[in-house]
């Protein structure tokens, strides 16, 4: 493995690179032309690039394309898509390059990439790599969060021109028109030798910094070798509401060390009846679930201020 210094002199002097987007996502379609373009225009030898339109070929497409020997594999679309690359990137000697190109693009926005296609293209040229953690839900590793309850719902029933017309908007409107129907969890979280008890229609384990593209704490972070587990609200419907708008208003001066935050390195989520899980916004099974993490697995390609612990 090269260090990380060698990996950025490697990425910025060879300029070799692979070029992947989901055009399934947001704004994928409209702008992967464009991307490649620029891409090519910045001295970028691409040793390949694809254009996906079936997400569910994204684990073959991308691990071919790393196969081809870059040292940087650039993806473009939404958290789905940036969670996949994490996978097959994951303990490697070749780092992410990220193009945010989807609905709330919250992996991006926690390893401080800008939305704009041109200032993410920008980043990839003069930017350093750094190292961020990954969550393991069971086995599988990921970038943002677990979501169980609500959510989980949510993600399966976003109709997808709903996303497309109204971005991450799609994602609250979609939940109001479920909740009305949805009963809370008797939740369990273990963690560190002690048991967390909760009654809500939603929890979050978080590995990165933002949720719903919003900062989720000031000191969340994806660098940390944390996760967060937190609920959302009580069992009412209008504590989840009340919950949900505060996060959303107070999240960037919130701390991690306040309530109902749990900040720990492993945990086991268990609930009263099995419920749904998401992991970055894909169905994950159910639970009870056990969620680690995998420090410092992720090599990515950030502007160069980007902390690094």
């Amino acid at each position: 493995m090269r260090t990380k210094e060698q990996l950025t002199d490697d990425i910025r002097s060879r300029r070799r690179a692979v070029l992947v987007v989901n055009t399934h996502s947001r704004r994928g379609r409209l702008l992967y032309e464009n991307a490649r373009e620029r891409l090519a225009e910045a001295g970028f030898e691409l040793l390949g690039t694809c254009a996906v339109d079936r997400p569910r070929e994204l684990p073959h497409i991308l691990a071919e394309a790393l196969d081809r020997g870059p040292d940087l594999l650039i993806a473009g679309g939404g958290d789905g898509t940036i969670s996949t690359a994490a996978r097959i990137l994951a303990h490697k000697d070749v780092a992410l390059g990220l193009l945010p190109l989807g609905t709330t693009n919250n992996f991006a926005r926690t390893a401080h990439i800008p939305l704009d296609l041109g200032e993410a293209i920008e980043v990839l040229i003069k930017g350093k790599v750094i190292d961020l953690d990954l969550g393991l839900a069971g086995d599988e590793p990921f970038t943002n969060h677990v979501g169980v309850g609500l959510s989980a719902e949510v993600m399966l029933k976003a109709p997808r021109p709903l996303k497309r017309l109204l971005g991450r908007f799609a994602y609250p409107l979609t939940a109001l028109g479920l909740l009305t129907k949805h009963e809370p969890l008797r939740i369990t979280v273990r963690a560190g030798g002690r048991s967390h008890d909760f009654e809500s229609h939603q929890v979050y384990v978080a590995n990165g910094g933002h949720h719903a593209g919003r900062p989720i704490a000031g000191d969340a972070d994806a660098d940390d070798r944390l996760l967060v587990a937190y609920p959302v609200g009580g069992p009412s419907r209008r504590e989840l509401l009340v919950e949900t708008a505060r996060n959303a208003a107070k999240g960037p001066s919130r701390t991690l060390r306040e309530e109902p935050f749990l900040a720990v390195d492993e945990l086991w989520l268990e609930t009263d009846r099995p419920a749904r899980v998401e992991v970055d916004g894909e169905p994950g099974g159910s639970t009870p679930l056990r969620i680690g993490l995998a420090a410092n697995a992720l090599r990515v390609m950030a502007p160069a201020d980007a902390p690094d612990r």
